[in-house]
């Protein structure tokens, strides 16, 4: 190779290098610098228990990742910091709790809570996401929150424990519980006291003792939910106003679907389907103002709907109480296996019952046991109703 060529190709060479230095150079990050406003984001992983990634928090909050895999406690896990994110895999992330002494799994609270209840002790902001926490018969709740503003769970299995599933208590602002599954749990699915404007979307519930119960409320909203198999009550609001049950499937409960008690007004119950009941689908113990309007009564053994003598101002309106008819004289269930229920008012006042089918039920569509004041039933479909009477008189 001649000394000209040599020089040609280590000029080459040299641009070369330099200019993939410059590029090296140009790429190469700034100095690590903290961003300002930054909070932590802890990766429980690096930690020896889950508790210590909790305790890492520091006290303006932050992000708690937790790993997949199966963690088993035996004491609750306390999260008292507020502004803070805790979040797992997905169902991948299986919390187990062991504990057999009526603990709970989470505690999301004030860190000097419950020793002062004292209304200013609140922590806010807490959300909890994208994980699965199980017990057993004798542990506790799955997740307890005391005094917490603006706690919003979501995309969270909460299964198998011995008492609630969820237990929010006066956590006053805004909560939200959202696309979760919350199933076979010994007391209530969802046990909300104490709450205001509360948010329950889209959730399953199957098997616990009720559904959900909300005490002492205002503003409920819960809608578009799958209320299933329960084994007792399916949802029981007591002494709360201002709210809707709206856009929910609430299937066979073994006692009632929906129970408004204690000093309910203004509530709206529309556009539910409520099957296949045991006992009651609707029992309106003491509501006054509250609308029943558009839901479906499929197959609901007893009574579709009752008005007690402490409730009153009830319109009835545009409801469809059926048995399992499917047109050309044909039913999918046996009439005396699955008897439907039609409408019973008890003694109540200021109701009216209107423009609703009562259809293929086993009792007459509308009965009054006890004698009510300003009860008006009118311009309603009656048809094929009373086949329990007729079909035992033939026996």
């Amino acid at each position: 190779m001649s000394r000209s060529l040599l020089i040609v190709l280590a000029a080459a060479l040299a641009l070369a290098g330099y200019q993939l230095s410059g590029a090296s150079q140009a790429e190469k990050p700034a100095a690590p610098h903290t961003l300002p406003g930054a909070r932590a984001v802890i990766q429980a992983a690096n930690y020896p228990t889950l508790q210590a990634a909790l305790d890492a928090i520091p006290e303006e909050g932050g992000v708690v990742e937790l790993p997949p895999g199966v963690f088993e406690i035996t004491e609750p896990l306390k999260l008292l910091k507020g502004e803070v994110l805790l979040r797992g895999c997905g169902s991948a992330t299986h919390i187990v709790n062991k504990n057999e002494a009526g603990e709970p799994a989470l505690v999301v609270r004030h860190p000097e809570f419950p020793e002062k209840k004292d209304g200013k002790l609140r922590k806010w902001r807490v959300q909890i996401a994208d994980l699965r926490i199980t017990g057993n018969e004798k542990s506790g709740h799955g997740i307890e929150a005391n005094y917490v503003q603006e706690i919003f769970i979501h995309g969270v299995t909460v299964s198998y424990h011995g008492k609630h599933g969820i237990f929010l208590d006066y956590c006053y602002e805004d909560p939200r519980v959202s696309d979760c599954l919350i199933t076979y749990n010994k007391q209530t699915g969802l046990e909300i006291v104490g709450c205001h404007d509360i948010v329950v979307c889209g959730n399953h519930f199957e098997e616990n003792l009720d559904a959900v119960r909300c005490i002492d409320a205002y503003n409920l909203c819960m809608t578009g939910n799958n209320v299933d198999d329960h084994l007792r009550y399916g949802v029981v609001i007591e002494n709360t106003y201002g709210s809707v049950v709206s856009g929910n499937m609430i299937e066979e409960c073994n006692d009632t679907g929906i129970i408004l008690d204690r000093d309910c007004y203004g509530i709206t119950l529309s556009a539910n389907v409520i099957a296949h009941e045991m006992k009651c689908g609707i029992d309106l113990r003491d509501a006054h103002g509250c609308a029943v309007t558009g839901n479906s009564f499929p197959l609901v053994h007893d009574r579709a709907v009752v008005i007690g003598k402490g409730s009153g101002r009830i319109p009835v309106v545009g409801n469809a109480f059926s048995d399992s008819y499917i047109g050309t004289a044909q039913t999918k269930r046996p009439v005396l296996d699955d008897p439907s229920g039609g409408l019973v008012i008890e003694g109540a006042r200021d109701v009216a019952a209107v423009a609703n089918t009562f259809t293929g039920l086993a009792v007459p569509a509308v009965q009054q046991p006890e004698p009510g004041e300003n009860i008006v039933v009118e311009l309603n479909i009656d048809v094929d109703n009373g086949k329990k009477k007729a079909a035992e008189k033939t026996e």
